[in-house]
């Protein structure tokens, strides 16, 4: 007999996080970083920086702990981080968030996403409309809470989705429409059109916007606009974000998330019973680096946009057919003219054909729209420029 109890099995193999027989599934992630120790490869599969972030920040974690900011801190998070995050959204935005009571701390942006559709998800029948490819744990999240994903598809050449199927797929049954922006894995940053028809939808139906921008300040095109600053916005939008991709601290897990106090009050509720509180001594450490100035957050983009370029030219040597990425961590090549219709055999080939670890678009889709993204591979630019340099020689030499 299983220790799984019967409806979280249930749940979990509807997440697609268990196999048929009831074992938890391994992800691809994990299958394709064994192949990296196992080959030698270099791992552009999984996006994580392989470097520090910057010594300010990483400092100041340094001397809270050496001052004893070593216990719980307040479940809204500490107040230097809160009114931090507060400063940001109004230089940045011009958005007014309340330290006291329309923002709280998260154990990284999962949580705060996993802690919102949990507190705002009120029946099976409500549904959450996500874009298709999505982050891996949105489908996991939501069926945790009970809900029904509906997903619409981005398409390409642009990875924008299509107006009409975005109309119809929000109904008086949406609950949530959730928002990945600039979006892992494409990279896309949506156009002010589609930013519109979403706030204007979830006016038409009382729906509630959540948005993951933890790639805000990685753009490449221009600063990042949050649905929030549109008009009729600000009131039925749930802001989240963290400090793993800004400063390049993954593993600290701070996230945060901003909106109404009274939807904020809800989330608040199941987050106490999650993780309670988080990362205490990196809390006031972020707050430092959300203070840095203008020039350190035009750098990061500017330098994540240089290490893209050099994948994508190893990219186009090697024969792909590279979609040029908006903004965050990752750019996605076509390998179809490489052999690579199937994208997820052919990530199980590249180690030893090129010695570089990639992970298969298919991953990030659902089996209904497998097809569309079948020849589609994302790539971690996110990697110190001399690995990046070796990787795209890599790709260059290979022979597939």
């Amino acid at each position: 007999m299983s220790a799984i109890p019967g409806a979280w099995r249930r749940t979990a193999a509807g997440a697609g996080l268990l196999s048929p027989d009831g074992v938890v599934a391994p992800t691809i992630f994990a299958e394709m970083s064994a192949a990296a120790v196992r080959t030698g490869a270099i791992n552009l599969g999984q996006g994580f920086p392989d470097e520090d972030g910057p010594a300010e920040v990483l400092e100041a974690a340094r001397e809270a702990i050496a001052r004893g900011v070593n216990q719980y801190p307040p479940g809204r998070g500490n107040p230097e981080l809160l009114t931090a995050i507060s400063e940001h959204q109004r230089r940045f935005y011009g958005l007014e968030a309340d330290p006291a009571t329309e923002i709280i701390v998260t154990a990284g942006a999962t949580e705060a996403l996993t802690a919102t559709l949990l507190a705002l998800i009120d029946s099976p029948d409500d549904e959450v409309v996500v874009f298709e490819p999505y982050y891996d744990s949105y489908a996991a999240a939501v069926a945790l809470a009970g809900a029904r994903l509906r997903t619409v598809p981005l398409r390409l050449p642009d990875f924008q989705p299509d107006l009409e199927v975005l109309a119809a797929s929000v109904t008086d049954r949406t609950r949530i429409i959730l928002v990945n922006d600039p979006h892992n894995p494409t990279g896309v940053v949506f156009t002010p059109a589609v930013q519109a028809e979403i706030v204007r939808l979830a006016d038409e139906h009382d729906v509630i916007i959540v948005t993951d921008e933890v790639y805000e300040h990685l753009t490449f095109a221009g600063p990042h606009v949050p649905l929030a600053t549109l008009p009729g916005a600000a009131e039925r939008t749930l802001t989240i974000s963290s400090a793993g991709k800004t400063f390049s601290t993954t593993g600290w897990k701070i996230g945060w998330v901003h909106g109404p106090a009274d939807l904020i009050s809800a989330v608040l509720t199941v987050k106490q019973y999650l993780t309670y509180v988080n990362g205490s001594p990196f809390q006031p450490a972020v707050a430092v680096g959300l203070r840095m100035p203008d020039s350190f957050f035009t750098d990061a983009a500017d330098a994540l946009r240089r290490k893209h370029a050099i994948l994508g030219d190893g990219l186009r040597a090697a024969g792909f057919d590279v979609i040029p990425p908006q903004g965050g961590y990752f750019t996605v090549a076509d390998a179809t003219s490489l052999g690579g219709a199937d994208a997820a055999a052919f990530c199980r080939t590249l180690p030893e054909t090129a010695g570089v670890v990639a992970i298969p678009l298919s991953a990030f889709v659902s089996s209904e729209h497998q097809g569309d993204f079948a020849g589609l591979v994302r790539f971690a630019a996110c990697k110190r420029v001399e690995v990046l340099e070796e990787a795209a020689s890599r790709l260059a030499a290979a022979t597939f």
